[in-house]
């Protein structure tokens, strides 16, 4: 069994998986707030641990196929040092080639919403860089997790 910085959570559904961060002095701006551009480590942080959770994380297919489309990101409150946050992270829809995961970052102590995202990778061939079908077995794994939570597209 390998160690896990998140866990399992029905705190916030659909959200099934969450993650903690603090918020370090290099995570602020000069007015002492998260810089918008740190919570991406954040959510990267909490889509490691979802995907070790399920079981896709070091899979090759995960490592070495998936490369980032597309990221929106909606700054709802700010953040500041020494803030934990916990992050939500789920896998919204699988398409034929791509991955849609959504990401909810609430600061703990007072559970107000900070940030959130959704992030669209595509799975492509590493030497050819085209577009490739997302594998049965990495759908299989999702669809265990996030039951019918999970947007489908068939291959």
């Amino acid at each position: 069994m390998s160690l896990e910085l998140g866990r399992v959570t029905d705190r916030k559904p659909p959200f099934k998986y969450s993650a903690l961060a603090r918020v370090g002095f290099s995570d602020t701006d000069a007015q002492g707030v998260v810089y918008y551009g740190r919570y991406l480590p954040y959510f990267d942080l909490a889509q490691s641990e979802y995907l070790r959770h399920a079981g896709l994380l070091g899979s090759n297919v995960e490592r070495e196929r998936f490369v980032m489309r597309a990221v929106s990101v909606e700054y709802h409150a700010p953040a500041r040092f020494d803030d934990l946050l916990e992050v939500f992270t789920r896998v919204g829809r699988v398409g034929r080639t791509s991955v849609t995961t959504v990401f909810a970052a609430y600061r703990h102590a007072d559970d107000v919403l900070m940030c959130t995202a959704h992030q669209v990778a595509v799975r492509v061939d590493a030497r050819t860089g085209q577009p490739v079908p997302v594998p049965e077995a990495y759908r299989a794994a999702l669809r265990a997790f996030e039951g019918a939570d999970l947007e489908e597209t068939s291959p």
